[in-house]
């Protein structure tokens, strides 16, 4: 990708501050600040007063900078392989736009609003639907009868992983998840270099990078705290070492013994050469609904509302304010791949993976069975695609009345049997 620095670096930073807001660790959830940024860069070209300034804070850059950041943002995001992005603008018939701001607008669907509710919506949610393959269905605003413009984003990530996880009914035999039968996934790859620590402000935590295949440009990192660190504080330093602005050490340079929560590193006999990671996880499903003008401050939006007055002259010359902004986002993460969806909307209203033993190896294993964070970044410049917290893993299927009972976890492969007992 070719956007700056600072770009990036503002867009994580939302996700940071955002994470901060809704992370609470005592629910599951996902959002995505790079499907809401852009459209306050857009909003803010169009601001002013208190609105503009409140917008620019918001988005970390210089209001005037902001259309030009976010035509730039998404269309390099329209080159990355995995994600699809969109964009779309829908006005009333009878809302003049300004032709400034309208050649600012990146490629993408114009639309108008022709005031039939109903057709409206159907219109709407279709473009939601399509934009993401159906991993969101409806568009998260309600139109109402004074709804003047509607701006709105999609993103959607499917991805392959490099090398799967192999799939098995089983459970952690402690911590919070301790009893329950869950979809456990499991790999061993050849490499300690994926997993890493960091030391955040709360403490050490764990980095997994869980690769997508050749053809992505995107992987997935989990990332797991001491059980007392609190969520969000996992989530932000995990931002923070995934993006290199918070040093992170590798597996291979790590030392035996617990380094970091949920793993251990040895040294051990095995019929391979090569070191050994071994990853234990589960498989998760989140959706979430994010009222943006709940912390309209964070988004810088707080002014905006305000429909004594118009705040987007540069838009249009009839006076707009805030009535709505909301996100719906979903991740689903599974032993062949991962996908991610978001789709967010502001609308306007008026105002003003028996040889001999020969070789010793180290082995690392690492277990996330218990809450944790998952972040989908694009690899190449750090850019935080997703974000997300989990605490309810999926559970594992009931078998059939009659049907075998659950297999045994599959065994990490290359390392040396435990001894049968002496006679």
């Amino acid at each position: 990708m070719t956007q700056t620095h600072t770009t990036v670096r503002a867009v994580n930073h939302l996700t940071t501050r955002w994470a901060a807001q809704a992370v609470d660790g005592t629910r599951g959830t996902v959002l995505t600040a790079a499907g809401v940024w852009p459209l306050l860069a857009l909003l803010a070209d169009g601001a002013d007063g208190p609105a503009r300034d409140e917008l620019a804070e918001a988005l970390g850059i210089p209001a005037e900078d902001a259309a030009g950041a976010a035509r730039e943002l998404l269309a390099e995001l329209a080159g990355v392989r995995g994600l699809s992005t969109a964009t779309g603008l829908w006005a009333a018939a009878d809302l003049p736009l300004e032709a400034g701001w309208s050649a600012k607008l990146p490629p993408g669907t114009r639309g108008t609003l022709t005031g039939d509710l109903e057709a409206d919506t159907r219109t709407l949610d279709g473009w939601a639907a399509d934009r993401t393959g159906g991993l969101i269905e409806r568009m998260p605003v309600t139109l109402q009868d004074d709804t003047r413009l509607v701006l709105a984003s999609a993103l959607a990530l499917t991805l392959k992983w490099a090398e799967p996880f192999r799939e098995f009914p089983g459970g952690p035999s402690e911590g919070p998840w301790a009893g329950r039968a869950l979809r456990q996934l499991s790999r061993t790859t050849s490499s300690l270099d994926p997993v890493r620590v960091a030391q955040g402000p709360t403490g050490p935590v764990t980095a997994l990078e869980v690769t997508g295949a050749g053809d992505m440009d995107v992987d997935v990192h989990l990332v797991l705290g001491d059980p007392a660190a609190p969520a969000a504080e996992v989530l932000a330093a995990g931002i923070a070492a995934v993006s290199g602005s918070l040093p992170s050490v590798a597996g291979d340079a790590l030392p035996d013994g617990s380094p970091g929560p949920g793993l251990a590193i040895a040294t051990v006999e095995a019929f391979s050469p090569q070191p050994q990671l071994s990853v234990s996880t589960v498989a998760f499903s989140l959706s979430a609904e994010h009222d943006l003008l709940e912390d309209a401050t964070l988004f810088g939006l707080l002014t905006a509302t305000d429909a004594a007055r118009g705040h987007f002259p540069g838009i249009s010359r009839d006076g707009l304010a805030i009535a709505s902004a909301r996100q719906s986002a979903m991740a689903r993460f599974h032993a062949a791949g991962f996908e991610a969806a978001a789709v967010t909307a502001i609308a306007a209203r008026p105002g003003g993976a028996a040889r001999p033993v020969s070789h010793r190896v180290r082995r690392a294993v690492v277990r996330f069975d218990r809450p944790f964070g998952f972040l989908a970044v694009h690899r190449a410049c750090g850019l935080v695609l997703a974000a997300g917290w989990v605490t309810d893993p999926e559970p594992a299927a009931r078998p059939r009345p009659g049907a075998a009972g659950p297999l045994p976890p599959p065994p990490f492969p290359g390392v040396r049997p435990p001894a049968p007992p002496s006679r």
